[in-house]
């Protein structure tokens, strides 16, 4: 690398290395192993997730090694370091769970410390679940330096009596076990087989939909996210994810010119596409107020409406994030929804090309059933559908991919959290025509936003799915049928209309309407508000109080780094 080279690729890490006056740093990173000749190249940060703690992640140390020959190779010096990871699918059901979108916030905030802190040249943030993903990103957008994200992929399905199995799977066990419907040992043997080995759970859960995202927004090279989490091709894009960082240095390719507003739109396009998690809203609106770009909860209704459903993806449909990936994977899709202009082709994304122009290089394979064509769409409008009422000023989001009924009017069943909700479904008391009520677990409540997969799955396994309908201040993101509305805003904790509800209050729901009431008088409504007080918040000290004093409502994205 040529001394002039050398000067345009490592500006910001001088003030850290070079000059008498920091012979000391230069002395403590050569106790690490590095040399003079290292300390003269730019320094690129690694910044890693890895975990021991559940399969999404647990690869990523492989995955590191082969980004630091990369950037090596590409003449830089590769410093990594890790952060947190909480994992959804283990913490399911639990008081844990509150920590999974808390660790969102810390996952950026950790990052941009070390970035900042240590003046680093450049990027590559490795992600793996549904929090490290959008975590990661909004780091990057903070810092804008020259970067990009890379997924560790996606796990192996599991197989049960000739069919494939992801963690959902386990969860729709448990209620039907609970339910009689299956013995202890057939609970046990779909338990054991489910997940295979490491990679993010297959479907098309929070951390694909993600992925699909991070494509589709630019800030992960087309082609990296989807190849899976232990297939050998995941060495090489990882190896030239490295390289690419030092060429984003020399061309000055920052965040700031890839995530634009076009670029959010993609994104939910993608998730809309797919039929994707309602997170995907939560977490495009993160980025959006990281970025400080003008981009609502109505736009999202909006776009998902004009994108209709093509890939057949889990939980919903049939295949898992394996079969898209050799169906032609995100680039099919995204040539799909270039060429009918569902999608602003001309985003920029960090291999230099456009979205259209890495598009253009899709290849389908023969006979796929996976990626449909536009023409002939799963569902002419997509999943991701934002309601608005009374009950729910700010919005709230609900995924649908067509079978469902689209209007549910019955009696609230209230629940303050999500274990006194699970154990009445696990002991058969939620009636067809019940509106189960789980409140207190938005993003102040909770705090954080529990996900409630296991009551959700747990009624699916007891056959109550297109019966019973379900609303929370939380989250719900892994529906397979119904009606379950998640992200109310405002939540109950901040007075929000969800708290003034009592057992019997009829509610009703029109999907097309895009509306969502209880049958109460504005009068009655106000009376009760007068009468409401907020219950004594679950933590007073440590990171949990810290989150709740910060977070923003879920139609901001549940942010704490509000402008």
């Amino acid at each position: 690398m040529s001394e002039n080279v050398k000067s345009k690729l490592n500006t910001r890490s001088r003030v850290l290395v070079d000059g008498a006056d920091r012979a000391a740093a230069r002395a403590m990173l050569k106790a690490i192993g590095l040399t003079d000749e290292d300390l003269a190249k730019p320094l690129i940060g690694v910044a890693n997730t890895w975990t021991e703690i559940g399969p999404c992640n647990f690869h990523l140390r492989r995955l590191a090694a082969r980004v630091k020959a990369g950037i090596k190779a590409a003449g830089g010096t590769p410093l990594e370091f890790n952060t947190i990871s909480i994992s959804d699918g283990i913490t399911m059901g639990t008081e844990g769970m509150k920590g999974s979108l808390i660790s969102r916030e810390l996952i950026a905030d950790s990052i941009e410390l070390v970035v900042r802190s240590n003046m680093l040249d450049g990027v590559i943030a490795l992600s793996s679940c549904d929090k490290t993903i959008p975590g990661t990103i909004m780091a990057l957008i903070r810092l804008d330096l020259p970067s990009l994200m890379l997924y560790g992929g996606s796990i192996a399905p599991g197989h049960y009596q000739g069919r494939d199995l992801t963690v959902q799977d386990v969860f729709e066990a448990i209620g039907a076990y609970a339910s009689g419907k299956i013995s202890a040992e057939e609970l046990h043997a779909i338990e054991s087989a489910a997940c295979p080995g490491p990679g993010a759970c297959g479907g098309q859960f929070t951390a694909n939909t993600m992925a699909t995202i991070s494509e589709l927004m630019g800030i992960c090279p087309m082609g990296m996210a989807d190849i899976p989490a232990m297939a050998e091709a995941k060495d090489d894009v990882a190896f030239r994810a490295g390289e690419l960082v030092l060429e984003l240095i020399a061309a000055d390719l920052r965040p700031s010119q890839i995530i634009t507003r076009k670029a959010l739109e993609n994104a939910i396009a993608a998730a809309a596409a797919t039929g994707g998690s309602t997170n995907s809203v939560l977490h495009t609106l993160a980025f959006a107020r990281e970025a400080n770009i003008p981009f609502t909860i109505d736009d999202i209704e909006a776009i998902s409406a004009r994108t209709p459903i093509i890939a057949d993806m889990k939980p919903t449909g049939r295949f898992t994030a394996i079969d898209m990936h050799r169906a032609g994977g995100i680039r099919l899709l995204a040539k799909r929804l270039v060429d009918a202009n569902l999608v602003h082709g001309d985003v920029l994304t960090v291999t230099g090309k456009t979205i259209a122009q890495e598009a253009a290089s899709a290849t389908e394979t023969p006979n796929q059933e996976v990626i449909m064509s536009v023409e002939h769409p799963i569902k002419e409008s997509g999943g991701l559908v934002i309601l608005k009422g009374n009950l729910a000023p700010e919005g709230a989001v609900v995924k649908l991919k067509g079978n469902e009924r689209k209007t549910h009017r019955g009696p609230a069943r209230i629940f303050n959290r999500e274990e006194d909700a699970f154990e009445a479904v696990q002991n058969q008391q939620i009636k067809p025509g019940d509106v189960v009520v789980i409140r207190y677990e938005g993003p102040v409540g909770g705090p954080g936003m529990r996900e409630m997969l296991q009551v959700t799955a747990a009624i699916v396994g007891q056959g109550l799915g297109k019966d019973v309908m379900l609303l929370t201040d939380g989250r719900f993101s892994g529906a397979t049928h119904g009606l379950m509305i998640g992200h109310i805003s405002p939540e109950a904790m901040v007075g929000g209309p969800i708290a003034l509800l009592q057992e019997g209050d009829i509610i009703n729901v029109d999907v097309d309407a895009r509306s969502i009431n209880v049958e109460l008088s504005d009068e009655e409504l106000a009376e009760r508000r007068a009468n409401w007080s907020p219950p004594a918040p679950h933590y007073t000290s440590g990171v949990m109080a810290k989150y709740a004093r910060l977070v923003q409502q879920a139609h901001n994205g549940a942010v704490t780094n509000f402008v």
